[in-house]
């Protein structure tokens, strides 16, 4: 069943087109499957010569979470291939986009599940504004937590900006997001929208990672979570997160 859904969801992003519900057919999916299901296909992309640039934290805010029912976040993995280029997501490679802004710690040594938020801001080299496009190969986005982390947590893109933030001398919690579609002002959040403080979200998935026997390791990108909802893209849109004094972060979808 695991080596079945796991190509399920292969085929969908191969062949450009979403499939049913993952747990609408297989009712007794259990989380622990799906992390199951989602490391099948991982390992299958670094076999094809993919490389992993670190990892991904989702469902940390309250809304997300009261939407799927559920009372904790999950995570993904990032891949070089994942890595927007020249602030450009091409056509046909992310199915079902949804945009965000958020912040990623980039880390320079390893944390393990004993890791407290101290220990997170100690090991992260820094911190930068990042966007993160999000896609569902399940169609519709009709997902519970266990669709959502079999398909790597909804894994599509991302883009890193270059303004490194020293996340000792910052307050995290305090930075404030306004991200714009078209130059329109759709929404706003701020860094204790994840998890109350963002580097506590590492800290969740560091015991999250001990448990499936996963390391947070030194060069990690670490995707902490969305400041603000997650905003549908189509083609042509053009999506800025605006982080005030850390700069904006730009992206356009051809």
């Amino acid at each position: 069943m695991i080596d079945i859904i796991a190509k399920q969801l292969r085929t969908a992003q191969k062949e450009y087109k979403a499939i049913p519900q993952i747990t609408k057919e297989y009712k007794d999916l259990s989380i622990d499957d799906a992390y199951k299901i989602q490391k099948i296909n991982i390992e299958k992309a670094l076999e094809n010569g993919d490389v992993m640039t670190g990892k991904k934290i989702g469902l940390t805010s309250l809304a997300m979470q009261e939407s799927l029912g559920v009372d904790q976040p999950d995570y993904g993995f990032l891949l070089k291939s994942m890595e927007v280029q020249n602030n450009v997501v091409p056509p046909n490679t992310v199915l079902q986009p949804r945009v965000e802004g958020e912040l990623a710690f980039v880390l320079k040594k390893g944390l393990d599940g004993q890791s407290t938020i101290e220990d997170v801001i100690e090991a992260t080299d820094y911190v930068v504004p990042a966007i993160e496009v999000v896609g569902s190969r399940i169609a519709d986005w009709k997902l519970t937590i266990v669709d959502t982390v079999a398909d790597n947590a909804s894994c599509g893109m991302y883009l890193l900006s270059d303004h490194k933030i020293n996340p000792k001398e910052v307050h995290l919690e305090d930075i404030q997001l306004t991200l714009y579609k078209n130059g329109e002002e759709i929404n706003s959040g701020e860094g204790r929208d994840v998890l109350g403080h963002p580097a506590k979200a590492v800290v969740w998935l560091a015991k999250c990672l001990a448990h499936y026997n996963v390391t947070l390791n030194a060069g990690d990108v670490i995707l902490s979570g969305a400041l603000s909802a997650a905003i549908p893209a189509s083609k042509g849109d053009r999506f800025t997160c605006d982080f005030g004094a850390f700069e904006t972060v730009e992206i356009i979808f051809e």
